[in-house]
Formats: C-alpha cells, structure tokens, sequence
C-alpha cells in the first residue's frame, strides 16, 4: 500500500512540473493577445496556479476537514509572498522587486483587504447564510470580481495606448503575421489549458495525503494546512515565478503571487459551497486569524518593496527579500507555539 508521504511527494511533483509550463505559456498568451504581463499574470496566471489550493480545499472539506481547506487558504498567502522574497533573493542582476510595474499595488491592496477581512468574518463567528454559502464568503468573492473589474480597466488603458504607438508600423506583411500569431496564440493556450488540467488530477490527491498525515503525526490540521499543506499548493506560484523572472516577465511573476492571495480569498466561496454544515468561516479555528493577520504583514513589506526605489537596502531594516524570508519562519513558528 502507497503511503500518504509518497502520494503526498507524487501529487506535489504533478503540481511542480504542470507549474513550470504555466509560466513560459502564459508569457506568450501575454504577448500574442496584447493584454500585458501584468493583466495576465494578474487573473489567468493567478487563477490557474491557485486551482491547486480550490480543488485541495473543496477535497478537504468534503472530508470534513475545514481547519485544513482555511489553514491551506490563508497559509498559501503567507508561502506565495515567501516566494516573492526567493525570487528577488536568488536573482541579484536586477532586483525583481524595483523591476516590477508600480501598478501592482492595486492589486496588492486588493489582496490585503480581501485577507484582512477574511480575518474578520473568521472572529466575528456569526453564522449568517444565503443558498447555503456564509455572508462572508460570499462578501469575498464579489468584492473579489470587483476589484479585478477595477484592474481590467487600469490594464485596458494601457494596452490602448501601446496600441496607438504600434499603429506607426509598417503594414507590410501583415495579414501573414496575424494568420501566424492567431495559429501561436491557439498552440499556447492548449497547452496553457493541459497544464491547467494537470494540476487539477493531482490536487485531490494531496488533499487526501494531507488529511492523513495529519492523523498519523497528531498535529493540529490548522498548522499542517498552513505550512505543509500551504506551501505544497504554492509550488506552482513558485515554479512558474522562478520561470518568469529567468524570461525577464517580472510583471508577470509578481502580478502572479499578488494575485494569487486575492483570488484564494474569493476560493473561500468554493470550499463553503462544499461543506454543509452552514459557514465555513464561522466554523474553523480562529487562529487562522493569526496566519490571516500575518500574511497582512508579509504582503505590506512586498508591497513597500516595490514603491521603495532606493538602489541599497540595509538587510532587515528596509524592505527586502531576507526581511520576507524571516518573517515567514517567524509566522510558523507562532502558528505552531
């Protein structure tokens, strides 16, 4: 019999190499259909590196493990801005922090107020529901769809006007070119969509794994959520920004993880959809709210490292990647005590 260690190994190795191919489609999805890296990164990237995190959370609260599906959620956005601190840690040519488009704390300040108030259906505990989803979650997403409306349109100005610089081109060849990029646009987003499907077989299976190494070490199902269980469904967000950064797309990667954090508040729907017991915010643990509150603070230190544009940093003083990579640790470790 295959032990849940190995499924767990096996499923997150599924998840690694479907996330690799993410990110080299998704740059040329970007290019192909002029929405810009950000965009993309943004909502699509976004939305298909964090169907791990949907998929293993509706699993797991199918086997009435709610602690696991919101400890998962809420300790992705803690492993995605860990992430954030890695790539600008190993990429010392440029620091991917300044590189990175400023309009990226649009969607940063969306995240952090999706999560901060996540935190706060979590201890208010009042079980409030419509169509059997909590008010919360509900809350969650549509301010979720809101917000990305709000970025479309910022994105939209600008591809308009890179339009308009374009249109000085020549014209000749034209019709052949297009015929070329329509054929390029269809082969990335094939293969974009069966990278996608990979990480949906494999998802239910680290759920699974999950829950059983949870039984079998006796530790709490909030700590294996938001650090083993957490960092595992990140790994595409991991994989597929490291991929970003070595192809120069630094919008793309860090529109990814912003993203990413926004769009696993909106998932909280999803998994409240699948448990039955009424709302699922008012249900789970509320020291959830610690990892909540923390991911807060992990995200604020990546969003003034991109505004601040000071070429020397002092470690652990000014925002930087070690500061991040600290914080995480740290967060763990209060998590666990």
């Amino acid at each position: 019999m295959v032990g849940p260690w190995l499924i767990f190994a096996m499923s997150g190795a599924a998840i690694v190499l479907a996330g690799a191919k993410l990110s080299r489609y998704g740059d040329q999805i970007a290019e192909f259909t002029g929405l810009g890296r950000l965009w993309i990164g943004v909502v699509l990237m976004s939305t298909a590196t964090s169907l791990p995190e949907i998929f293993t959370d509706v699993s797991a609260v199918l086997m009435d493990s709610p602690d696991l599906a919101a400890g998962d959620l809420f300790g992705s956005n803690m492993a995605n801005m860990l992430i954030l601190g890695i790539i600008d840690l190993m990429y010392r040519q440029k620091r991917v922090w300044q590189q990175a488009a400023l309009e990226h704390t649009l969607t940063a300040a969306l995240a952090m107020t999706l999560t901060g108030l996540a935190a706060f259906f979590l201890l208010l505990d009042v079980e409030v529901t419509h169509l059997g989803v909590g008010l919360g979650s509900l809350t969650l997403f549509l301010l979720y769809v809101l917000g990305m409306r709000m970025v479309f349109r910022q994105e939209d100005m600008k591809r308009r006007q890179r339009e308009q610089e374009v249109l000085v081109e020549v014209a000749v060849g034209k019709q052949d070119a297009a015929t070329t990029r329509r054929a390029e646009l269809r082969r990335a987003v094939v293969r974009f969509s069966v990278a996608t499907l990979v990480l949906l077989v494999a998802a239910p299976f680290l759920a699974g794994s999950a829950k059983e190494i949870v039984e079998q070490s006796g530790i709490s199902a909030t700590f294996i959520g938001a650090s083993l269980v957490g960092i595992t469904t990140s790994l595409p967000e991991l994989v597929t920004s490291i991929a970003a950064v070595r192809l120069g797309a630094f919008d793309l990667a860090v529109g990814n993880l912003f993203g990413s954090n926004a769009f696993n508040m909106a998932a909280f729907l999803f998994a409240d959809l699948a448990y039955r017991e009424g709302s699922l915010l008012s249900t789970v643990s509320s020291a959830h709210a610690l990892t909540a509150l923390w991911s807060i603070l992990m995200m604020n230190i990546g969003l003034m490292g991109i505004i601040y544009r000071a070429e020397k940093r002092f470690m652990l003083i000014e925002p930087d990647s070690l500061l991040m990579i600290v914080s995480y640790v740290l967060g763990l470790w209060l998590l666990f005590r």
